[in-house]
């Protein structure tokens, strides 16, 4: 990413941050100190700009809790419950989360750039609840495509919840209370992985 892009991604951010969701690109081409034509050039539009900002969140979320996430606990639930606290304390402490999962998200230019990054999350997720189906760590009939829907829906909207309500909980609190719906959801026992059966000798 050249540093002119980085700059006007940055001061984009900054400006609907502050705008509670609206910006001028005279404004982010100001607080770049690049010339609007400059800007243009880049981004096309300014909704051009803001589906880029938003992408860049959801590449950074990525790096955090999905393709790039370093996971260090031994069990394959401990990881998706690590991954589930990765994702909520990555939405709290970025500035720009309030206003993608709230205001932005009805934008059309928004809900492309999301419609894509929930597209591979749904693919990347079924496909890693079909692989814990067959070594046995969550039960044969689970629906991985039903169930990974449900989950990815049920934790957006407690997140929307949290985000934009006058307080917000601790995040670990919250990552334990929406794991014992995930939990009981891929029914595991003792709130950890169903171990494949032995096989008789």
């Amino acid at each position: 990413m050249t540093d002119t892009r980085t700059k006007l991604l940055a001061a984009a951010q900054q400006e609907l941050v502050e705008g509670h969701g609206h910006l001028e690109m005279q404004g982010v081409a100001r607080r770049a100190q690049v010339s609007v034509g400059l800007a243009y050039h880049h981004f096309g539009s300014k909704a051009g700009l803001v589906a880029a900002v938003v992408e860049n969140f959801y590449n950074e979320l990525d790096a955090v809790a999905f393709g790039g996430a370093r996971l260090v606990s031994p069990t394959w639930a401990g990881r998706e419950k690590e991954r589930i606290g990765l994702y909520l304390r990555f939405h709290y402490a970025h500035p720009f989360a309030p206003l993608v999962v709230g205001a932005l998200s009805r934008a059309p230019e928004v809900l492309e750039v999301e419609a894509a990054f929930t597209s591979r999350q749904l693919a990347d997720g079924a496909r890693m609840l079909e692989a814990a189906r067959r070594d046995g760590r969550v039960p044969a009939d689970i629906d991985a495509h039903l169930t990974i829907a449900l989950m990815i829906g049920g934790i957006r909207q407690a997140l929307h919840g949290v985000l934009s309500g006058p307080t917000r909980p601790d995040p670990a609190t919250l990552t334990d209370d929406i794991w014992r719906f995930i939990a009981a959801a891929l029914r595991l026992e003792d709130d950890d992985e169903i171990q494949p059966p032995v096989p008789s000798p």
